[in-house]
């Protein structure tokens, strides 16, 4: 194996899981990786999977305005990111605010390195008409001027909003997809069929509609139905999140949850909520969650909205269940007349998919760090 590639990775939330498992992907694919960035916790991060890191402070979600001025106080004490910049040949920002960051710190301080932005949701205000949606449009497009390389988790963020940005650099797919080296482990097999049955909601937690189509649905079916969440509820959207659920009959909350305890979770399930109305005809219709990789190599059976890329990503694997028309009648409906033998037929389904197409392997990760060095290898070619 020949040196490793030297990656800074400038991210909004060092405190983020997936900020952690994409660490890890850069790592198995053979990189050495510093981090500077936000927190959205109170709590100080020291290291993020034992990577040097550097803390630049809390911000809060949904905070915009408090989120640009912790970016332009950064900004202007540029050499606070110093330390994880010099010497790299990799610029990796995570969103757009990072972006703003990565492009000023690369100029200063690693100006043949190649700059790649991490594009994983398309903020509402990039699509709006509103001056203040023009303005950040109009920053994005000078940013992108500066980028190397594009990645992406889903392939109508590619045919929805780039390809009419009309951006430069070139575009890397790169999905959602758990670390299969951080499991170790064979595929698990269903549980028993229900009722009652169990459904997960995983991950981030910030859709409201959600709560509200899955807590009705749960008290409307008794004992039939038993909703789990886990994770990180948002408290702009969930200020009141744990009286919600106290209130809720048959609908747990525990908490949030390290990643090698995914198998457990998702294998404690019959079915994953992978339905998002937060930014519904937007962002929430174009991404690709990673909790449809994650349900479906750990045994849960995503549940998807008719219409949007979820739904059109698992009806081309041929798996999952799809809700058509009013979400809440739907699954009433669905689960309401659901057999064993269906379920059964659903949770062979995920079984044939092979495991490849569910999560990263050390080979898929030297993938991606190939085309960091091609685009490295562009950048030197200009200076």
């Amino acid at each position: 194996m020949g040196p490793k590639v030297k990656i800074s990775y400038l991210v909004h939330d060092l405190s983020d899981p997936a900020v952690h498992r994409r660490t890890r992907m850069l790592k198995a694919g053979g990189a050495c990786v510093r981090l500077a960035g936000f927190r959205r916790t109170a709590q100080h991060v020291e290291r993020v999977e034992d990577c040097e890191t550097i803390d630049l402070g809390e911000t809060r979600d949904g905070a915009l305005l408090a989120r640009i001025a912790s970016v332009a106080s950064v900004a202007i004490r540029l050499k606070r990111l110093e330390s994880v910049m010099r010497g790299s040949q990799v610029v990796l920002a995570r969103n757009l605010e990072m972006l703003f960051l990565a492009t000023k710190a690369r100029r200063r301080y690693a100006p043949d390195a190649a700059l790649v932005y991490e594009c994983l949701d398309i903020h509402r205000l990039l699509l709006g008409r509103s001056l203040p949606s023009q303005l950040l449009q109009s920053i994005e497009h000078d940013l992108m001027r500066e980028v190397d390389l594009v990645l992406t988790s889903s392939p109508r963020f590619i045919t929805e909003y780039f390809s009419f940005r009309k951006f430069d650099p070139p575009i890397k797919l790169f999905e959602n997809k758990p670390l299969l080296l951080d499991f170790g482990m064979a595929r698990q097999p269903s549980l028993p069929s229900g009722p009652p049955w169990k459904l997960g909601w995983f991950g981030m937690i910030r859709c409201r509609r959600s709560f509200a189509i899955l807590s009705a649905v749960a008290r409307e079916l008794g004992g039939n139905l038993q909703i789990r969440i886990a994770g990180r509820a948002s408290p702009k959207e969930f200020p009141d999140f744990e009286k919600l659920v106290a209130r809720s009959p048959h609908v747990t909350f525990t908490g949030s949850y390290r990643f090698e305890e995914l198998p457990e979770l998702y294998g404690g399930v019959h079915f994953s909520w992978a339905i998002d109305f937060f930014e519904q005809g937007l962002n929430s219709s174009w991404l690709l969650p990673n909790r449809i990789y994650e349900s479906s190599l750990f045994g849960a059976i995503p549940i998807a909205e008719e219409g949007v890329e979820t739904a059109r990503w698992l009806t081309e694997k041929g798996i999952g269940v799809i809700l058509s028309g009013d979400p809440k009648t739907s699954l009433l409906s669905f689960l309401s007349g659901l057999t064993s033998r269906r379920y059964r037929q659903l949770a062979r389904a995920l079984q044939k998919i092979p495991t490849a197409e569910l999560a990263m392997t050390e080979e898929s990760c030297s993938e991606i760090l190939k085309e960091f060095g091609a685009a490295s290898d562009s950048v030197r070619g200009r200076l």
